[in-house]
């Protein structure tokens, strides 16, 4: 037993001892680096994912209203056989007997205080409609010959004109914010937003842009208002009407006057529109809108059109007839263009030169899809794909009907020796920039 004990003794010598390991702190610092990366990667991946998805989500839990807009369109009185445009003379009442209890009329002498106060309420018709007024600015920069930079700025009155429920749509013209990086919005109570062009006209050089809602405070919104476009075509000679927004080249200003004319029409491209003359002096670098007593638009007032003469009045194109435009526009449509200024041969002038009833085209407009299609100048327009048209204003509506690209057969009379010979020209509807 004794020599047992001594042999366990002997053999003894070997102990174990755990260690712990030691800290290798690099790695540490390398694994802590790498989970950090990965959590960065997995926080960048997934906002990634959700900006990428809102919007469907949006579109999907709050689906957006219809953002298109709808213009009412007014009737155009119906011409005479002499195409003139004025009412036939209604017949003479038949005499009837005098009642026997007459009204006796007294005549009131107006004072000054009474002008006085006709005046004040004329300027509220405008200050009214000055809410729809707003000031657009196109701002162009870039270097001069000297590499000194410069920047411009161009202003002119805008109207807002509608809101789809996502941007506020304004009318102005195109010559104000072409070539502009910045366009901004100034409000009637100061407040500055930025704007992006929609769409323009490149014949009448009218344009829309627009401005998210989101963009513009509540208490904006509150103060300003949507104008109203009018029924132009009921105005006429000694109608009162007020022009607002730029007239002088001052915003907000207000004048009052009269139609002095409203029988005269411009030739544009594809189109003529009537123009009203007033007795309210001007601007040549005003620009703005006519409105009616009722603070409805019923003319815009537009620089390339304004009267040239020296008494420097205003004039404006009627506003019913440029209504479609208007709401193709502003829902993001092109204006469909052809290329040709007509007039319309009525009966009389039919007769007197002996010229086939329909649309006479005066000028085709150079590289134009009408020169294309082989049209030319003292051309009788007679239908638009296989549809007989008489007048400018049934050949423009047969030209709106169409998109850009669309193809168009226009049927023509052409003077060949002492006869008028027909063909068909084949053109495709382009966009006028």
């Amino acid at each position: 037993m004794k020599r047992q004990e001594e042999k366990e003794q002997e053999f003894a010598f070997i102990k174990e001892k755990i260690k712990d390991k030691p800290i290798d702190r690099r790695r540490l610092l390398l694994r802590f680096g790498y989970n950090i990366l990965c959590a960065v990667m997995f926080g960048a991946i997934a906002c990634l994912v959700f900006v990428w998805l809102k919007p469907y989500l949006e579109e999907w839990l709050y689906p957006k209203g219809e953002s298109t807009i709808s213009i009412p369109k007014d009737d155009a009185p119906e011409e005479t056989e002499e195409g003139n445009g004025e009412q036939p003379e209604e017949p003479a009442p038949a005499p009837t007997q005098a009642p026997e209890n007459q009204t006796v009329i007294m005549q009131e002498k107006l004072e000054l205080e009474d002008y006085q106060e006709l005046q004040d309420k004329l300027y509220e018709i405008g200050k009214q409609a000055n809410k729809s007024v707003v000031t657009v600015t196109g701002v162009t920069s870039g270097m001069d010959w000297f590499d000194t930079p410069y920047e411009n700025e161009n202003r002119a009155a805008g109207i807002v004109i509608a809101n789809n429920g996502q941007e506020l749509l304004i009318l102005t013209e195109k010559k104000v914010i072409a070539d502009a990086q910045e366009i901004s919005i100034t409000f009637i109570n100061e407040t500055v937003v930025s704007a992006s062009l929609k769409k323009y006209d490149g014949n009448t050089g009218i344009a829309i842009i627009s401005v998210p809602l989101g963009k513009i405070p509540k208490e904006t919104l509150e103060q300003m208002a949507v104008a109203s476009l009018g029924n132009s075509y009921l105005i006429k000679q000694g109608t009162t009407v007020l022009a607002i927004g730029s007239p002088l080249g001052v915003n907000y200003s207000i004048l009052c006057g009269t139609i002095t004319s409203s029988q005269n029409e411009v030739t544009t491209i594809d189109r003529n529109y009537t123009i009203f003359t007033t007795d309210i002096v001007g601007s040549e670098t005003g620009s703005g809108v006519l409105i009616n007593l009722e603070g409805e638009i019923i003319g815009l007032v537009l620089q390339d059109y304004s009267n040239q003469s020296d008494r420097n009045t205003i004039t404006a194109l009627s506003v019913s007839e440029m209504k479609q435009m208007i709401e193709d526009l502003s829902n993001g449509r092109d204006v469909p263009y052809v290329g040709l200024r007509l007039s319309t041969v009525t009966e009389d002038i039919a007769k007197e030169f002996h010229i086939p009833k329909g649309v006479y085209v005066k000028t085709v407009v150079m590289d134009s899809p009408a020169m294309a299609a082989g049209l030319q100048e003292a051309d009788v327009i007679v239908r638009i794909n296989g549809e007989d048209v008489a007048t400018v204003e049934q050949y423009n509506q047969k030209i709106y009907a169409l998109n850009p690209e669309d193809p168009v057969v226009i049927s023509i009379k052409r003077q060949n020796g002492e006869e008028y010979v027909d063909l068909d020209c084949s053109a495709v509807a382009g966009v006028l920039k």
